[in-house]
């Protein structure tokens, strides 16, 4: 059962308190902090001097933050690999960190290992809870209802200390808060853990689609962590229906389920069923171009519940494809490293969407960003930074950087993303994300965000709608081998095959012309920046890059396609997927 202040209207009600009050609540969350982790080395090393049990909150919030510097994740490496090699001292937190996770960007190069602790779990199933509550306002949903979840658990190995490595949707699955938040909620995921905790994500897909079919009377909504994978499932459900119709008669499974554990499991829970596969068949063949296939299978399901911001924002268009009339809401705002904002307006359109920052999962700072024009005759774009300011002090309409210190040994770490303040919930800030700040192109004086690349890409498409093609899924990098630099964009398209060359030419031209920094832009005129270049690759090609990380460890419910890449596996992947180039004739 769910404990007393934990259902729905006690969420709702703890959060009002809890944001009425952010302030106070965010200086008791770090002196918490503090004190938990006080004897641990990277706290004293910063911390020696203080008498941690002698001060109060608010002191020891002054002397935290006058005392220790902001960091990055270069700061804790060499104390992770101690961790990962078995050194169970305190080094990060007081209690020993028995595993770590491998962040998504496992995708851009090195991966990077970052504490994971019951409490990151907790974390997870309270977010869960919190979000659930101010969804039901709006979609309420029945008791002892369905989720179809698009959800996958990635392999886990063992540094050579014995630590368990593995990302943290996969240690959050694998945990004993999920097998409890399961048994809890009021409508149960339609897969069992053998599907979800598979190694073959193609199987898993498979599975979700077979077992959500099964039960589709009963799915009240729709999810996944990413847009990109409920576009993906769907894309592949346009090729399986036929098979999944025929399983569902026989009430057996396609022998491209090779898993023993994974085929026991759902053949259990189904049996024949061939009144239910003809109306499935039946509703396949009249769909048009599969508009609407989500409300039309599943007649009860109430919307679709992802995250959609930032690199999902592409996926977008062909989800709602999907969708038909079904509301799409944006899911809750986190990193690996920890939570941080609740989508507490779910009818907002997924654009609009903005997180209110939670103030008990972690002690958060913001960095105050600005763009300016420097004194550089390109007159370029960039970033600079002030000292960091506390939750109660950012202002409507600015952009930060996000810094936090976490209960599992984090201490004013950089996430990297920025965010802007679009509003307050009493007094915590409600937060829209705008991009990754690492995440630009660049030759030389010019920086593109994945914003930008995004805004190009989306006017470049325009010129696709009357072709029958569709934009599959895309990235960049920029060429510095040749001569000039320059920024190559890789597309796969879909839907009609080869699209007609004159046309491909000028959408090169026009995202070419779409990029509005000035360092760009002038860069261009001048020269000293190449055209843009224009790839086209083979069907499946981002499939085999997906393949190729989760075969290397990530999971696919944690895989981000980036929109900028400097890896360059990644690269040779995509040139040597290349069918057709095209080279801008902007600026000749």
């Amino acid at each position: 059962m769910i404990n007393k202040g934990e259902d729905e209207e006690g969420m709702t009600q703890w959060f009002e308190e809890v944001t009425r009050d952010a302030e106070e609540v965010q200086t008791s969350i770090l002196g918490k902090i503090i004190r938990q982790n006080s004897g641990t080395e990277y706290l004293r090393k910063w911390l020696g001097q203080v008498q941690v049990d002698e001060v109060d909150d608010h002191a020891l919030e002054s002397y935290f933050t006058s005392l220790l510097p902001l960091s990055t994740h270069a700061d804790y490496e060499t104390y992770i690999q101690r961790i990962a090699d078995g050194d169970s001292s305190p080094i990060l937190t007081q209690q020993p960190i028995t595993t770590l996770s491998l962040s998504s960007g496992t995708t851009e190069g090195r991966p990077k290992y970052l504490p994971f602790t019951s409490h990151s779990a907790q974390s997870t199933v309270h977010m869960f809870r919190l979000a659930a509550a101010y969804r039901s306002r709006v979609f309420p949903i029945k008791a002892g209802g369905r989720i179809l979840e698009f959800i996958y658990s990635g392999k886990q190995f063992q540094t050579k200390g014995g630590m368990k490595v593995g990302t943290a949707t996969t240690h959050y699955f694998d945990s004993a808060e999920f097998k409890i938040k399961q048994k809890q909620t009021k409508a149960f995921t339609c897969s069992p853990v053998e599907v979800i905790s598979s190694s073959d994500h193609k199987q898993s897909t498979y599975c979700h689609l077979l077992l959500g079919l099964f039960f589709s009377e009963k799915v009240e909504f729709v999810t996944s962590t990413f847009a990109y994978t409920i576009v993906e499932a769907f894309r592949e459900f346009e090729q399986l229906w036929e098979e999944i119709c025929r399983d569902i008669r026989e009430g057996d499974l396609s022998p491209r389920i090779t898993s023993l554990v994974m085929r026991k499991a759902v053949l259990e829970l189904i049996s024949p069923a061939p009144l239910l596969a003809s109306i499935i068949e039946k509703e396949c063949m009249e769909l048009k171009d599969w508009y609407g296939v989500i409300p039309q299978l599943w007649p009860n399901a109430k919307y679709i519940y992802s995250i959609m911001t930032g690199s999902m924002l592409p996926y977008l268009k062909k989800l709602r494809h999907y969708a038909g009339h079904l509301p799409l809401v944006g899911a809750d705002y986190g990193a690996t490293e920890c939570w941080i904002g609740a989508n507490i307006d779910p009818a907002a359109p997924p654009e609009l969407v903005s997180f209110t920052v939670v103030p008990t999962f972690a002690y958060f700072e913001f960095l105050p960003l600005h763009r300016h024009r420097s004194q550089d005759a390109a007159a370029m774009h960039e970033f600079t930074e002030a000292q960091p300011v506390r939750l109660s002090q950012v202002e409507l309409g600015e952009e930060y950087e996000v810094v936090v210190t976490t209960f599992t040994g984090l201490y004013r770490y950089r996430l990297g993303d920025v965010v802007q303040v679009s509003g307050f919930h009493n007094r915590s800030p409600k937060l829209s994300f705008v991009c990754r700040r690492k995440l630009t192109l660049t030759v030389n004086i010019d920086k593109n965000t994945e914003r930008d690349l995004q805004l190009v890409v989306a006017k470049g498409c325009q010129l696709l709608n009357d072709s029958g093609l569709e934009l599959v899924d895309f990235t960049s990098t920029a060429n510095l081998s040749a001569s000039p630099g320059r920024y190559v964009i890789y597309w796969e398209l879909g839907h009609g095959g080869r699209a007609d060359t004159r046309l491909l030419a000028e959408c090169c031209k026009k995202m070419d012309e779409s990029f509005v920094d000035p360092g760009y832009v002038v860069a261009r005129k001048s020269h000293s920046i190449g055209p843009l270049e224009l790839c086209i690759v083979e069907k499946g090609t981002f499939k085999k890059i997906l393949d190729h990380f989760v075969r290397d460890g990530a999971s696919l419910s944690q895989f981000k396609t980036p929109r900028c890449t400097t890896n360059q596996l990644f690269v040779r992947i995509l040139e040597s997927c290349t069918v057709e180039r095209f080279c801008s004739t902007a600026y000749c």
